[in-house]
Parts: C-alpha cells; sequence; structure tokens
C-alpha cells in the first residue's frame, strides 16, 4: 500500500494486527449485508453498481476509497485507466455465460472470479471482494456456497499458497486447480 492510500485509513489503527482484525469485522458486516434475503432479492450481481457497493459494504469503515476504483497502476491488474473497459467486458461475457448455460456453474464463477481479479478494482481488498461476489452470485442462482479451503485467505499459510497457485493455474487457462480449491 502507498502513502495515499494509508492516508485514506479512517480508524487510527497502529499496527497491521490492528488493520486486519478491524478489516475482518468490517467483511464480515458486509457479507452478512450482501447474503441478506433484502439485497439478494433486489440486486443484479453482474453489475458495476453491485460490485461497487460491495466493496464499499466490505471496506467502507476501514479506507475512504472504499468502492471507488484505484486511480495508480500496481504491480497486479490491469493499467487503471483501462479498468472500466476492462470491468464492461467481463460482466458482458459473464452475463453471456450465464445466459447460455457456457459453463458449469462453478466453472462460470471461478472465471468470472479470476477476471475480476485480474482486473484489480480496488487499491486494497479485491480477492475477498471477488470470493464474496461469487458467493453472492452462488446464493442468488440457488447453488451451494463456496468454501474456499475453509480459512481465512487473507493469512499467510497453506491455504492462501494453494489458493494462488490456483490463481497463477487459472492465469494460464486452467481453472480446474481454482474450482477445486473453491469447493474445499
Amino acid at each position: 500500500m502507498d502513502a495515499a492510500e494509508t492516508e485514506a485509513l479512517i480508524p487510527p489503527l497502529a499496527t497491521q494486527a490492528e488493520l486486519n482484525e478491524w478489516e475482518e469485522q468490517n467483511n464480515f458486516d458486509g457479507r452478512h449485508w450482501a447474503l441478506s434475503k433484502r439485497v439478494l432479492n433486489q440486486a443484479e450481481p453482474l453489475s458495476e453498481e453491485s460490485l461497487f457497493e460491495l466493496h464499499r459494504r466490505m471496506f467502507g469503515d476501514t479506507w475512504k476509497w472504499a468502492g471507488e476504483i484505484r486511480t495508480r497502476d500496481k504491480n497486479i491488474g490491469v493499467p487503471f485507466y483501462k479498468i472500466r473497459v476492462c470491468l464492461r467486458e467481463l460482466l458482458d461475457d459473464a452475463r453471456y455465460w450465464r445466459e447460455n448455460r457456457t459453463y458449469c456453474f462453478d466453472e462460470f464463477a471461478m472465471r468470472f472470479h479470476h477476471r475480476l481479479v485480474q482486473i484489480h478494482l480496488f487499491p486494497n481488498g479485491n480477492g475477498r471482494h471477488a470470493r464474496l461476489a461469487v458467493d453472492v452470485i452462488a446464493r442468488k442462482s440457488g447453488q451451494q456456497d463456496f468454501t474456499w479451503g475453509c480459512a481465512n485467505l487473507a493469512n499467510q499459510g497453506e491455504a492462501r499458497a494453494a489458493y494462488l497457485n490456483a490463481i497463477h493455474a487459472a492465469d494460464q487457462g486452467d481453472y480446474q486447480p481454482l474450482i477445486k480449491f473453491s469447493r474445499s
């Protein structure tokens, strides 16, 4: 995270551990909101508005920039000036995949998840956001929730390493490790 992003921190936190704990609670609240019947009955999860609102709900008590597209390049993601175009292409593709049943549900969801992570919409929280976005899609579609290795993937460890390896396999066009991990 760069200095400008750090200046946008809302609560007065002194350590990375405090930030992690604060974000985890904020994410829990965002998940509760996103999976509520009211939201699931109203929102179209494959829309820019829903994705931005989801990020705001997940990180809005932590970062002033929550729900806003990043304005700088990072070492991951598309160049910041291409984010909107890439996101529109992804949403168009995902709606087509869903409506035409191009892939089985899990592959559709993981292709969406992977491309959302690749685009890297926000300064931070993109993996957590993309996982919750596909959890919302699953719930709204009457599918089983994804388990994501039954671990907190924000923390270093075996589960995070397995998740990142699955993401790297998807970078090469092999979605099976990500599909398998998402249901492990």
